[in-house]
Order: structure tokens, then C-alpha cells, then sequence
């Protein structure tokens, strides 16, 4: 159990109204790939003040497609702090990874230094980090984000060493994949729209991995039995397509 996990229980047993904010790139922004399907901050938003039955609490998306951990933080006020979040969750590292489309290249020391201060800020703000993991990619069709579970290991790395709520997204990802059938080992088929990009039951997997990281398992939800049969589908896929 991580320091910030019981503070967090504590906060939800208390009923107090609390403010969720989610921020990083183009997987937590949610357009597009889910094919007009709820990404996974909409699922959570429906499993938090629906099911739950937090009605005041507040649900915010502060993502932008393309971003990366250093841009958060020089944009910290406007994707953070001007909310007030009591639960700030982090996602990011698919785009800090690629070494073709950056100029210099982002170092794995440099993403981790990134990701710290994201959690000091978050903290001096006087909210709760959570930080997840990336999910995996297809790197046959994305070669230049070979890097990718490195940079999942760091953000592991910098949660175990500041006591932060950690959601293993790549983890999950990673393990969806085994027992599917020949040509699917490592690769999330099912899950993705394209080669790094959650589709809608890729978007269920993340919803059920936030949800369970933070305590939410054991909510009678209707929302999580859909998400786990979202999922449960997925995975046996046709691929390649017929």
C-alpha cells in the first residue's frame, strides 16, 4: 500500500465533495480512437458520480493530444492547479518516448525529473498524485517508441520512491495479450485502434485498472460489469482483418 492510497480512503469515507483531475496526452484527451465511444475519464466520471453515487463531486479532462510531461508542467496552472483537484492523475510518456519526432531527444532521467516535479506540484497544490503507466504500442507500425517500457519503468520507479498511487496501464497491457493465440504475444490487438492508441475496449481496460487501483472494486457497479465484458470480448480478435 502506497503512502497516498489510505489518505485518499480516508478523504472518500468522509463523503467531503472531491475534485478529480486527469491530464496528459492524446490516450487520456480520448477522441477519435474510441470510435464514438466513451473514453476511459468519461467511464470513470459515470463510475464515480453515478454508481458511486458521489453526485457532488466534480470530473475534469485537462489531456491534449500530442503532449508530454515537460509541456505539462510549463502549462501547470491551466492543466492543473486552476482546478483545485484533491486527486490529480497522471498519464504520459507515449509521446516523451519516440526518437523520431523530437529534437533533442527526451532522456529517461529527464522524463523521470518531469515526472517528479509533477507530483511536488500536485502535492503543493494539495492534491493527490496518481500516476499511470502508458499503455504498450504496437512497435512494428511505431519503431521509434522502442523506448516505451522504459519510460513505464521510470514512471513505476518514481511512484515506488515518492509513495504515489500507481495504475500499471503497460502491465496490464502487456498481460491482456497472453493465452489469445499465435502472432498476439506481446501485442494488445484487441485493444488498440491503432499502433499506440486505446480503442473502446482498450479505454474499458484502463477505466477497470484506474478503478481498482484506487479502491473502486468494490463498488456495485453496473459500469464495471460492462467495462469487464468490454474487455472480455476483445480479447479473442480477428486479426489480421479478414
Amino acid at each position: 500500500m502506497t503512502d497516498d492510497l489510505p489518505v485518499l480512503r480516508g478523504l472518500l469515507a468522509s463523503g467531503a465533495p472531491l475534485t478529480w483531475v486527469f491530464t496528459g496526452d492524446s490516450i487520456t484527451h480520448g477522441l477519435i480512437h474510441t470510435r464514438g465511444a466513451r473514453n476511459y475519464v468519461d467511464h470513470l466520471h459515470e463510475l464515480i458520480r453515478g454508481d458511486a453515487g458521489r453526485v457532488q463531486d466534480t470530473v475534469v479532462n485537462t489531456a491534449i493530444t500530442g503532449w508530454r510531461a515537460d509541456l505539462i508542467l510549463g502549462d501547470f496552472a491551466r492543466r492543473v492547479t486552476h482546478w483545485r483537484p484533491d486527486v490529480v492523475t497522471l498519464m504520459i510518456g507515449t509521446n516523451d518516448c519516440t526518437t523520431q519526432w523530437l529534437d533533442p531527444v527526451i532522456e529517461v532521467t529527464a522524463f523521470a525529473a518531469s515526472i517528479t516535479e509533477v507530483v511536488r506540484r500536485a502535492r503543493d497544490d494539495g492534491g493527490i498524485p496518481v500516476l499511470q503507466t502508458p499503455p504498450t504500442v504496437d512497435l512494428h507500425h511505431a519503431p521509434d517508441r522502442a523506448r516505451i517500457g522504459e519510460f513505464a519503468q521510470a514512471v513505476r520507479e518514481v511512484a515506488a520512491r515518492e509513495g504515489v498511487i500507481l495504475v500499471d496501464q503497460h502491465a496490464a497491457f502487456t498481460a491482456f495479450s497472453e493465452g489469445t493465440g499465435p502472432g498476439n504475444d506481446d501485442m494488445a490487438w484487441g485493444l488498440l485502434d491503432d499502433a499506440f492508441h486505446p480503442n473502446a475496449a482498450g479505454h474499458a481496460l484502463l477505466a477497470l485498472g484506474w478503478a481498482d487501483a484506487l479502491g473502486f472494486d468494490a463498488v456495485s457497479s453496473p459500469v464495471r460489469t460492462d467495462l469487464a465484458a468490454r474487455v472480455a470480448v476483445a480479447r479473442h480478435p480477428q486479426w489480421p482483418p479478414a
